[in-house]
């Protein structure tokens, strides 16, 4: 089972995938079906908003391969608030190199990312 936010997100996406392959309106069954294709290969990337030269760029924390992000998913701002506490955040989600839909949260806290290595992308 994938949380509804994910899912609203993933959707289009797949049915996107589906329409560019011919199936000119797919049914549940084959959105479903689809989904269980292309489940394994997608990664979740959590950035924060910082503060750069008078203006902002992302912190890019952590990318979470589909397998290892359910408590994520389940709880998104509870699972980034343990873990970097507060702030304006980024999920970036990605089929492999493709780009799939983005979402923001802004869990309440004190900021921790600051000490957080960022990732190497």
């Amino acid at each position: 089972m994938i949380a509804t936010w994910c899912w609203d997100l993933l959707e289009p996406f797949l049915r996107r995938n589906l329409t560019n392959r011919g199936v000119e309106r797919p049914t549940r069954k084959q959105v479903l079906e689809e989904f269980g294709r292309v489940w394994p290969e997608v990664t979740a990337t959590l950035g924060v908003q910082e503060p750069y030269a008078g203006t902002i760029r992302f912190k890019w924390l952590v990318r979470l391969p589909s397998a290892e992000a359910g408590p994520f998913l389940d709880d998104p701002e509870g699972w980034i608030a343990a873990r970097y506490g507060g702030g304006k955040f980024k999920v970036n989600l990605h089929h492999g190199m493709h780009f799939v839909s983005t979402r923001n949260f802004k869990p309440e806290g004190d900021p921790r990312w600051s000490e957080a290595p960022a990732l190497d992308l």
